[in-house]
């Protein structure tokens, strides 16, 4: 028997090598951590229990039989986080270059499965050289199993996608099909048609970094939702993620400990909106003037920065923030900010996490740009994401609520829970310059003075209608509440909303306008 112990050992000892010292060196080398490594800082100390250890592939063309390594370069298991169950599975660019084919595939499916079948989050370390192009068809056929599993997945459990280096052609879709996307500076990159092809076919001539490096994806493309300076850092952003999402769609996210009765006031929120509704501030001293301190984790930083989206707590919950930047464009509403919005509305809503809006927004962003690259049919998706989700949802008007904007921003008639609005709020269909012009057009081109004439009827409208007056009367409003107020009303209307029930009508499934 004990010889048999030996076998077994050997064997142990060969999987945990990957593809040898010499490789696990080069990786070193690009500043990179091998596939165990990364498993290792993510899960709790001694929690991960790997599952197939000893798969190898079964080919033998082109050489095949002749390089076998156990595990066929993909590390799979479950452990903890934080204390919760979670799958993984972590590619290993020291044997094959990560390749995927029919063996690898296999193992990462399994893990999927596992997840699916006892409701846990699913984390891919992602670092390949793309298909293993000596298995031809089966390879194709390995990405296209996992990519059906991402797609039953969808919306069911969190799935999380780390781009720990490159991830070529039908690599990229099943980290595009995940909630959420992370990659690390200079080391990662993601592409359809690397820059080889780019250049045979188009004669561009660009580096992989420009062509899809994280900074490319985070700021341009929108396809990554965090750009890491380092490997340690996107861990760290994945454990920091997932203490914000429940572990599937039938549970809600766990609720900290926190002391209820204190002072909610945060007389700060009085001094943040200038005095003219002119001048820009920063929406994100409003949110961290508003939830628990420290809780806010921004997702898409650094892409369509007209709004902000992210997690915090609030009394300790878990919610997800929509908020219009008016230090950026001014808060329009564009192609961009409707797409990273309503993706971000809808992960929410997947996952019982409550929405809250805070709302300043001119209108949606005019133009010939805008028109031609679909606002309408973008915009759309936004208010889509709105209207179909059943989480509690709350917003907050701190100034301007314009036209079209103010429906899609989670307006009571797209059914908000609780709407409040701040005193200096102006809920309008237009501002009250542009509607002066168009309301008193004729008086003004009358006047012996028309500038006097247009700015006497700009501030006889303002008085009129860009107040929050009008909807609260009416009911569009629930309650005006002052600044420092906000963060008491919002603790006391998620509580009264936590167990919220609300149902769409029966349907397949709805048809968003992708």
């Amino acid at each position: 028997m004990e010889s048999k112990y030996k076998v077994l050992d050997k064997k142990i000892t060969d999987s945990k090598v990957g593809g040898g010292k010499d490789r696990i060196e080069a990786q070193h080398k690009k500043g990179k951590l091998t596939a165990r490594e990364r498993i290792h800082f993510l899960f709790d100390k001694g929690s991960f229990e790997e599952i197939g250890a000893m798969v190898m592939h079964r080919s033998v063309n082109f050489g095949l039989d002749k390089t076998k390594f156990l595990g066929d370069g993909v590390v799979t298991g479950y452990g903890t986080i934080n204390g919760r169950l979670t799958y993984a599975f972590s590619q290993d660019f020291t044997v094959l270059g990560g390749s995927l084919a029919e063996a690898h595939a296999e193992k990462i499916c399994k893990i999927m499965d596992l997840a699916m079948e006892n409701g846990a989050p699913v984390i891919g370390l992602n670092d390949s050289g793309g298909a293993r192009i000596q298995e031809g068809v089966v390879s194709l056929g390995g990405y296209a199993d996992i990519f059906y599993r991402n797609t039953l997945s969808s919306g069911v459990i969190p799935q999380f996608s780390a781009i720990m280096g490159p991830c070529a052609g039908g690599a990229v879709y099943s980290p595009a099909l995940t909630d959420f996307i992370l990659m690390v500076e200079n080391t990662s990159y993601m592409f359809v048609t690397g820059p080889n092809v780019v250049k045979t076919v188009t004669n561009e001539v660009v580096t992989a970094e420009e062509l899809g490096g994280a900074s490319t994806h985070s700021t341009k493309s929108g396809v990554t939702h965090f750009s890491c300076e380092n490997e340690m850092e996107a861990i760290n952003h994945l454990k920091r993620l997932l203490s914000y999402v429940p572990q599937n769609c039938e549970e809600k996210p766990s609720v900290l400990d926190y002391e209820h009765g204190k002072d909610e006031t945060r007389e700060g929120l009085d001094k943040i909106i200038p005095e003219s509704s002119g001048t820009p501030y920063d929406i994100k001293e409003v949110i961290e003037g508003t939830v628990d301190e420290g809780s806010f984790m921004e997702v898409h930083k650094d892409y369509a920065e007209n709004i902000v989206v992210g997690f915090a707590r609030l009394a300790g919950r878990s919610i997800g923030i929509v908020a219009n930047q008016p230090a950026f464009l001014a808060g329009v509403l564009d192609v961009e900010s409707s797409k990273k919005a309503a993706r971000f509305v809808r992960f929410c809503d997947s996952f019982n996490i409550p929405l809250l809006v805070f709302e300043d927004v001119p209108g949606f962003l005019p133009g010939t740009d805008q028109e031609w690259n679909a606002i309408i049919s973008n915009g759309a998706k936004l208010l889509y994401a709105f209207c179909e989700a059943t989480v509690p949802r709350v917003t907050v008007i701190t100034r301007k609520a314009y036209g079209g904007a103010y429906d899609v921003m989670n307006s009571k008639h797209i059914g908000a829970d609780m709407n409040y609005a701040w005193p200096n709020a102006e809920i309008a269909v237009m501002g009250a310059k542009g509607a002066a012009e168009i309301i008193f057009k004729k008086d003004i081109k009358e006047a012996s003075n028309s500038e006097e004439k247009w700015k006497e009827k700009e501030a006889e409208y303002a008085e009129m209608f860009a107040n929050p007056y009008n909807a609260a009367a009416r009911g569009y409003v629930d309650e005006v509440i002052k600044p420092h107020q906000t963060r008491e009303k919002l603790i006391r209307a998620f509580k009264m909303l936590e167990n919220k029930v609300a149902t769409l009508p029966k349907k397949k499934h709805g048809n968003i306008p992708l």
